[in-house]
């Protein structure tokens, strides 16, 4: 049992990294799905550790946000010098703390993999590129040479090219907050990388990295792979080997346009069927449609710990102001339909999160929440959607400064409302923008229907800011404005028990 835990989880790779950093407080994160081993992997990883005085490890069970990303937050509680994550992981930079990933050992069957992935490359007539769960990482070389062994004995050369796995280890980035072209997706590349305002160029160039004359260098969720100058991704049939899960969909919806197959490890069988994530992209695209017509916005921060975060919210800020728009920054941990519910007022969410979190299905919130690169397209005019998609928000951090709207530009037509409408002018200062407040109050731009079953008022309006909103409600809290007739005269109440009050005794004794 005890060998059995050291391998799958690494302990001896683990203690290395440990005894070369001269770590003496580590974090351990496990998911849920690995908590059941927690206890014994801290055991296990004490034992190689026993050597170094004074090591102490602790175990993270419940993550501030999300279980992919390094919970920075959990493991400044107990002052961590590291993080050693286990399980799925989002390969976000971290801010902070130096982190040491252990993807885990899904089971594969490597003969059944290699196999499917030759009939699959004798069917295509593209060239394939592997991408896989992290979980599967380990099997990678085990695979190849299974694959090669298949194409000899069928007398055939494919052209298969395996994405790598990007790192193990990862250290806080030192540009987090002070450069604003940051390494892409957490890679570096020789060559400099060029600022671009343009959503749309930069969007064809987001990912591949010129890295010498013939070929470019691509990096998404854990993973790099170079392709040749003169191809693009849409050239490719992307393999996928894994589950269907956040992984996978930011691999679908990133390269929307390529041919994609995935390999599910578990049933040892082909799908091709991916309708369901086009489906989300869609839906993505009425989203941002309807982004364009709220005032009203609050940015829910969905981590604390991938690099960047708080660059992204000032982006947003600005962004939004630019665009005429009241925001509010709303830190609730894993937001739910229950907390959003507590803002009626925001008409949108713009949720900044990791990659593979970035997509909250808002069936059952009052509001839509939208990524940042989905708020760029909605607040930023004259920006259109042509299919590409971009969840990781670390890379609209090298957009310029958006361009604040004209006040002469011509209405713009409301899909979700099927008029013309005109945006709103940004304010200039604090003063206009409290004229505004009064202006609003006094022409009462609010709409509100009552109730006839429970005089409940329902808020219809178009309103510029809270205070707005909240002016435009029948019942606003509790106030020290009260109207009403004047209370009574303070009573003095029983004395005793319910068994028997003081004034009952006084009649009993009588």
């Amino acid at each position: 049992m005890e060998a059995d835990i050291a391998s799958r989880y690494e302990v001896p790779r683990t203690a290395q990294f440990l005894r070369d950093g001269a770590y003496t407080r580590i974090a351990l994160q496990f998911p849920d799905e690995m908590l059941k081993d927690a206890a014994a992997v801290a055991r296990a990883l004490r034992r190689e550790l026993a050597s170094g005085g004074g090591v102490r490890v602790f175990v993270l069970a419940d993550t501030a946000y999300n279980s992919c990303c390094v919970d920075e937050v959990g493991a400044s509680h107990i002052d961590a010098q590291c993080v050693v994550h286990y399980g799925h992981a989002c390969m976000s930079p971290t801010s902070n703390l130096p982190a040491f990933f252990v993807f885990g050992k899904a089971q594969l069957d490597i003969p059944a993999c290699a196999s499917t992935l030759l009939e699959c490359s004798t069917k295509s007539n593209k060239r394939i590129l592997v991408l896989y769960g992290l979980e599967y990482a380990y099997a990678l070389d085990d695979l190849r040479r299974a694959f090669m062994e298949s194409c000899k004995s069928n007398s055939g050369n494919p052209e298969v090219q395996y994405a790598e796995v990007l790192c193990s280890v990862m250290s806080p980035s030192s540009t987090t907050e002070e450069n604003t072209i940051p390494q892409l997706n957490g890679t570096s590349c020789n060559g400099d990388i060029t600022r671009n305002s343009d959503v749309a160029t930069f969007l064809d160039n987001r990912y591949g990295m010129k890295c010498s004359s013939s070929t470019q260098k691509y990096s998404l969720g854990g993973f790099t792979w170079n392709i040749s100058v003169d191809e693009k991704m849409e050239d490719y049939l992307i393999f996928w080997i894994g589950q269907d899960n956040s992984a996978f969909a930011n691999i679908v919806l990133t390269f929307n346009k390529c041919e994609i197959v995935r390999y599910d490890a578990i049933e040892n069988q082909l799908t091709a069927d991916i309708s369901h994530l086009m489906k989300i992209l869609r839906r993505r695209y009425y989203l941002v449609e309807k982004a364009k017509d709220a005032n009203i916005i609050g940015i829910l921060v969905g981590t604390l710990g991938v690099a960047g975060y708080l660059h992204i919210i000032e982006q947003m800020k600005e962004l939004i102001k630019a665009a005429g728009k009241k925001s509010y920054t709303l830190v609730m941990g894993r937001p739910n339909s229950a907390k959003l519910a507590n803002f009626p007022e925001c008409e949108v969410f713009i949720y900044v999160s990791c990659a593979q979190t970035a997509l909250l299905d808002s069936k059952d919130f009052l509001a839509p929440v939208i990524t940042p690169f989905e708020a760029v397209l909605a607040f930023g005019r004259g920006r259109e959607w042509t299919g590409e998609y971009l969840l990781d928000f670390k890379d609209l951090i090298t957009l310029e400064k958006q361009e604040v709207a004209s006040t002469t530009e011509e209405a713009r037509f409301s899909f979700i409302k099927g008029v013309y409408v005109e945006d709103n002018c940004p304010q200039e200062n604090e003063e206009q923008s409290e004229m505004s407040l009064a202006l609003a109050e006094v022409t009462e731009k609010a709409l509100s229907i009552q109730n006839q079953h429970n005089d409940a008022v329902l808020y219809q309006g178009r309103a510029m800011s809270s205070i707005d909103y909240l002016k435009a409600r029948s019942y606003r809290g509790l106030t020290g404005e009260y109207e009403g007739p004047v209370p009574n005269s303070i009573l003095v109440g029983r004395t005793g028990r319910a068994a028997g009050y003081s004034d009952e005794k006084t009649e009993n004794a009588q």
